[in-house]
Order: structure tokens, then C-alpha cells, then sequence
């Protein structure tokens, strides 16, 4: 038995909003204020305090609310939180049966909704005529109006994208169900993103967190006022013995204090006319731990403080006691369904720790019993060390001002197979999954990505940035945006599907590669003005090409492609392939070949220093130039011919010119 699904409505950002809960270990990703911090807040709200303003709800619904009046309709402002359920035969449904409204016994998913209705009466007759009074009175005290209700309701006809939602067309279905029988079915626990944790200047103030945490720890396991369904039998022995040796202490501490305080004490008692004054030892378990105890790390006759810790080790360490905590309070309350949400657990840690605490977190959570959680994070090392079945992308609607919840492995692996065919499709969606978990999760959170082929433009391209950012005036530089860079050699392509999934502004940066086919009728690269071809899998697929066997129309196409007179796809509004363009009287085929023809004389003044070259003396001529052929006898290893490149401007300070079709591409992204 699990939840199945989540549906939000009109709540804050997520006005109409559905989460795929199929996994054990679900994963929220996406860019800052997308919701999901609102999404635990809702949760936590309608789960364990019940305290709505007029600020949760929706911006699209606020207007309907402050023009209430007698004829509206408060059903469709309400804010919901719709769970769908689903069980089998094998699960026991003793408390979930509460909420099964037939006997269907092939029915096998059941619904639970939680509203925070209006009382439409009570405020159109409280709330005062207009103006500014009206808004101010609504921000204070339209809490005061909101009830929280829980329904369970039929699933026939159920379609929460629907606005003639059946548990909005069939009211009067709706059944109600009392706190209770919720917190029998559902137990919610969150860790917050704020956490306890402070650097050491803080903690050597006296906060120490981990001794706090470790206290509450202990209150727990002691306190069996904490859970009804605890007794005194069920208190681990250990504590036992703990609470017994304290309890030998203090009466070995009551003789020393009469020893110290008794001829103190007997004089203050005839002072104040007050007998058997004493002075008794009364040792807490859980108050010992916190005044009196701390927790360090190193061996047994070096040890440091808590707060000699880094902030990364305080902060997981925190997390583990937290999801311990979690796991004891679980398991009291034997609820059938249980879930946890983890926010940022990548709080303060460097990279290898996210990396160790995204590989670990989901065995440590599978152990916990009938347990659902759900992570928040902005790390890309988190989400690349995550399973893609686990991942859902929370994006921004603009014109509808709402956020969708993309299930990212179902979704993408669609849109693959409708760009790509059945047979490719797939292929490139295990390329783009192994890829992405490798180096590239940053996509997720990124406002725009540049894309490239090889070591070399990936080495030039922070220059070249830096020279467009020069020529601005007063707008935000383009290498202080938040850019993903990328370097996929010649599959671009393959992330085309992926680019459209997000939804970012892209710039791809890639060679035209015209090839020509020789006397032995194989294709081999070739100057652009003489090739037929391009084995740029890129500029085919994102142009559009035609099949190479119609070759009057693949004609066309290629001499349109060298003329830059091709648009990319439709489908792809937000990208953008930069490729050679003509400069002068030539045009390049590679990078390499672009920029020297650029900047011949300048590395030919360099010639003895650039380092990647062979064969320098053919850079000295004062002849036409064959800027292709010269590439090809010149280039020796690129990545040095980079380097070097990119030395000369840094230590020397000297400005390169940068190719055309690079330049325009960087202005393209530059905009919004």
C-alpha cells in the first residue's frame, strides 16, 4: 500500500499542481521559487497544524476572495491536498477501509481530500464594502473564516486536471471523515531546511546542537507520556540501567552535600525557623545529556568538541539522529502509511559528502517501515547520484502561473521516443541518463546551458565570455548568469528532448563537418564550399534534414545550411546552433580553422610560444592563404593549441578576435 499520487490546488505557487509518489525515494528538484519548500509546507499545514492565511492561497484565486460576495462559488477557491491510494490484496486495509466507499473488490486505488474551505456567510457579512480596509482585513483575519475538512470520495470519473472534478461536480458524495481516522491512516514527519546546525564561533557560545538534538534524542525513548502507545515496559534496558545508576548517584551525592552544606543549612533553618533543610541530588537522564555531556570524535586520548567540526559533518550528523528520531516516532504510532520529507539535505556539505549522503539516504529510508519520503534539493550532486525513476522536475507555467511536477523519467523517455523514433529513442535516453548522472544534473537548476563539442572550446569559452561581457553597458554579465556549460563533442542532439522537457534558453556551439565522398565512394571531410554532406548529427537533426537519398532536396538543404538560411525545428523555440559562418571571403569548417584564419598574423607573431603547433614555419606568408589546408598541417594537439591560446590573453593580455558565429550566439543567449 502506497500513495500513489498528489494533487495540489491553490496553494501558494502550485495552483494546480500533481506529484507521481511510485517510489519508495522521491527526489524535488527544480530552480529557486518553484515550490518546493510550498509543497512540504501544504503538507505539514493540512497533516499536523491546521493554519491557513490569506497568503497560502494561489495569486490567480486571491482576486476571486477579495470580491466574495453571496453568489460565488468557495468550493473552487478552496486550497486541496488530494491523496490517491493505492493497495492490494495482500495489504491489510482495517484503516484504510474507512475510507473505501464500496465494496468493489477489484477496485484497488481509494481517495483522501483534504480542504480548507471558506465560510462564504460568516465573511461576506463580516468583511467591510471595499477599498483598503477590505485587503487589510482579509491578510488579518481571514484565518479566522477557513476550516479544515477531510472527505474521502469516489474515484469514478476522478480527473483532478479536470475543472468539472468529481469531488467538485458531486458535492454531495463527499464523505466526511474525523482527524482520527486520518492519523490512524497517515503519519507525516519533516526536516526542515533550517537546521540547528552553527559554525564553531557560534557553537563555543554555547550552542550545540548535536548535544540538543541528542537530548531530544533520549526524550524520547524516556518520555513515555510522549505516545500513548508506549509503556513503561516498552523502554530499551539500556535506559533502564541508565536511569538506575543515576538513581545510585544521587544517594551517594545526598551524604557528600550533607557533608558540605550541613552546618550552612542548619544555621539558615534556625535563621528562617525552618527544619531539615537539605540539599538532595536529583540526576535527570535527559537533562545530564544536556547540561552535562557533549559529543566529539577522535580516538580515545584525542578528542575535539562538536563544534572543531566542520558545518557538513554537523549537519548530516544532525540528519541521521533526525531520521532516527523519525524512524522511533514511526514506529509508535504504527500508522499504515507514513511520510517524511527531507529538505536541502545538502546544507552546508561539500560535494563528495552530498555525493556519500545521496548514495546511503535511500538504503537507510528503505529500512523504515511503510515509509514514503520525499527530498528537496538544489544539489546536482544529489539528484546525480539518484535513481531517474525517482526524480520529479518542478517548472514554472508562466502564462498559466502555476507549477507543473514532471515526472522526469516517463515523461522524458516519451518525448525521446517521439523525436527519436522508437529504435533511437531509446538509445539516447540511456545515453542522456548515464551522461547526466555523470557530470551534467546542473541542467536542472541552470537558467540557460551553452552546449560544445570538444577540450578546446570548452578551455576558450570563459574568453571569449569575457570579451562580450566587456562591450555591455549596465546589464548583468553574461558569465554572472546562471549558465550551465556542457561539452558532448557531437551529440547535442541527444538532449534535444531534454532541453524542450526544461524548458531553458540553449546555445549550441558546434562545427558544420561538410564532407565530401572520394574516388573509393566513402565520405571524407572536406572545405565547405565543396561539400555535399555534413556528418554533424546536430545540424540534421535540429535543421531538419531531408533523407540523403533524395538528393535533389538534400542538395538544397546543405546549401541552405552553409548559407545560414535554415531555421532550427519548432519545436525547439528556445535553442539556437551556432556553427561557421563565411568571414570575409572564407568559411571555416572547424573551430581551429576559424580562428586562425581570424588571427594568422598575431599566431604568427606567437609562433615560437604557442604551444600544440607543428610545422610553424608555414604559418610566415604573405600568399593567399588555404586557411583549411594550413589548419590541418599546423594543428598538432588542440588542447595545448587552447591553452596556449588562452595564456597569451590572460598573462599577456592580448585580445583575440573571436569568430563570428561564437559571438553571435553568446549575444543570442545574453538576451532574455
Amino acid at each position: 500500500m502506497h500513495i500513489e499520487q498528489v494533487h495540489i490546488e491553490n496553494f501558494r505557487l502550485l495552483k494546480k499542481s500533481t506529484l507521481d509518489l511510485r517510489t519508495s525515494t522521491t527526489l524535488l528538484v527544480g530552480k529557486n521559487n518553484t515550490g518546493k519548500t510550498s509543497f512540504a509546507v501544504l503538507l505539514e499545514k493540512f497533516l499536523t497544524k491546521a493554519d491557513f492565511h490569506f497568503d497560502d492561497f494561489s495569486l490567480s484565486v486571491r482576486d476571486s476572495l477579495l470580491s466574495i460576495e453571496t453568489g460565488t462559488n468557495v468550493d473552487e477557491l478552496s486550497i486541496r491536498l488530494l491523496l490517491k491510494i493505492k493497495y492490494d490484496e495482500k495489504d491489510d486495509i482495517s484503516v484504510l477501509s474507512n475510507f473505501m466507499l464500496d465494496l468493489d473488490d477489484t477496485r484497488r486505488h481509494t481517495n483522501v481530500l483534504l480542504e480548507c474551505e471558506i465560510d462564504r456567510e460568516k465573511l461576506v457579512r463580516d468583511q467591510p464594502e471595499s477599498g483598503q480596509k477590505r485587503k487589510k482585513f482579509f491578510e488579518n483575519s481571514l484565518k479566522s473564516y477557513l476550516k479544515t475538512k477531510i472527505y474521502a470520495f469516489d474515484d469514478y470519473g476522478y480527473d483532478a486536471e479536470s475543472s468539472g472534478a468529481y469531488y467538485l461536480k458531486e458535492r454531495n458524495q463527499l464523505q466526511e471523515k474525523m482527524p482520527e481516522e486520518l492519523r490512524k491512516l497517515l503519519h507525516f514527519q519533516v526536516i526542515h531546511a533550517r537546521r540547528n546546525v552553527a559554525s564553531s564561533e557560534e557553537s563555543s557560545k554555547g550552542s550545540n546542537p548535536l548535544a540538543s538534538i541528542s537530548t531530544q534524542f533520549l526524550k524520547k525513548k524516556n518520555n513515555t507520556s510522549d505516545n500513548s502507545n508506549l509503556t513503561e515496559t516498552d523502554k530499551e534496558e539500556t535506559l533502564n540501567e541508565i536511569e538506575e545508576l543515576l538513581r545510585k548517584t544521587d544517594v551517594s551525592l545526598d551524604d557528600e552535600y550533607s557533608a558540605i552544606f550541613g552546618e550552612f543549612l542548619q544555621n539558615a533553618g534556625k535563621f528562617l525557623n525552618l527544619s531539615q533543610l537539605k540539599v538532595m541530588s536529583n540526576l535527570q537522564s535527559q537533562t545530564l545529556i544536556e547540561n552535562s555531556s557533549k559529543i566529539v570524535y577522535g580516538d580515545d586520548e584525542n578528542t575535539l568538541p562538536e563544534n572543531h567540526n566542520g558545518l557538513g559533518y554537523l549537519n548530516i550528523l544532525y540528519l541521521l539522529l533526525k531520521i532516527e528520531m523519525v524512524r522511533e516516532e514511526f514506529e509508535a504510532r504504527q500508522a499504515t502509511l507514513n511520510i517524511l520529507i527531507i529538505e536541502e539535505p545538502e546544507a552546508h556539505t561539500h560535494p563528495q559528502m552530498q555525493y556519500v549522503f545521496a548514495s546511503r539516504i535511500k538504503e537507510l529510508i528503505d529500512k523504515l517501515p511503510r515509509l514514503q519520503a520525499v527530498l528537496t534539493t538544489h544539489s546536482s550532486h544529489i539528484v546525480s547520484k539518484s535513481a531517474f525513476e525517482d526524480i520529479r522536475y518542478l517548472s514554472k507555467v508562466t502564462n498559466q502561473k502555476n507549477v507543473e511536477i514532471k515526472n522526469f523519467h516517463t515523461e522524458l523517455s516519451e518525448k525521446f521516443a517521439d523525436l527519436h523514433g522508437e529504435t533511437e529513442g531509446p538509445l539516447l535516453f540511456k545515453f542522456l541518463s548515464q551522461y547526466l548522472s555523470i557530470q551534467s544534473s546542473e541542467l536542472f537548476f541552470a537558467d540557460k546551458a551553452i552546449f560544445i563539442e570538444g577540450t578546446t572550446e570548452r578551455m576558450l569559452l570563459p574568453l571569449f565570455m569575457s570579451k562580450h561581457d566587456r562591450g555591455l553597458a549596465g546589464e548583468m554579465p553574461l558569465s554572472s548568469q546562471n549558465i550551465s556549460v556542457l561539452e558532448v563533442g557531437a551529440n547535442a542532439k541527444a538532449f534535444a528532448p531534454f532541453l524542450d522537457f526544461l524548458g531553458i534558453k540553449s546555445l549550441i556551439i558546434t562545427d558544420i563537418d561538410t564532407t565530401v565522398k572520394n574516388e573509393n565512394k566513402k565520405w571524407e571531410a572536406s572545405k565547405v564550399e565543396n561539400g555535399t554532406r555534413t556528418s554533424n548529427a546536430s545540424l540534421t537533426f535540429f535543421f531538419d534534414a531531408p533523407d540523403p537519398l533524395e538528393e535533389a532536396k538534400f542538395s538544397t538543404w546543405i546549401e541552405r545550411l552553409k548559407s545560414h538560411k535554415l531555421n532550427v525545428r519548432d519545436t525547439f523555440k528556445n535553442v539556437r546552433v551556432a556553427y561557421q559562418s563565411k568571414e570575409g571571403d572564407y568559411h571555416a569548417r572547424s573551430f581551429e580553422d576559424a580562428f586562425i584564419a581570424l588571427n594568422l598574423s598575431e599566431i604568427a607573431l606567437r609562433k615560437e610560444s604557442v604551444q600544440g603547433l607543428k610545422n610553424r614555419s608555414k604559418l610566415d606568408t604573405s600568399e593567399t592563404v588555404d586557411f583549411y589546408k594550413l589548419t590541418n598541417e599546423v594543428i598538432d594537439k588542440k588542447s595545448d593549441f587552447a591553452s596556449s591560446i588562452l595564456f597569451e590573453a590572460l598573462a599577456n593580455d592580448h585580445s583575440w578576435c573571436v569568430p563570428s558565429y561564437i559571438s553571435e550566439g553568446l549575444k543570442w543567449l545574453h538576451q532574455d
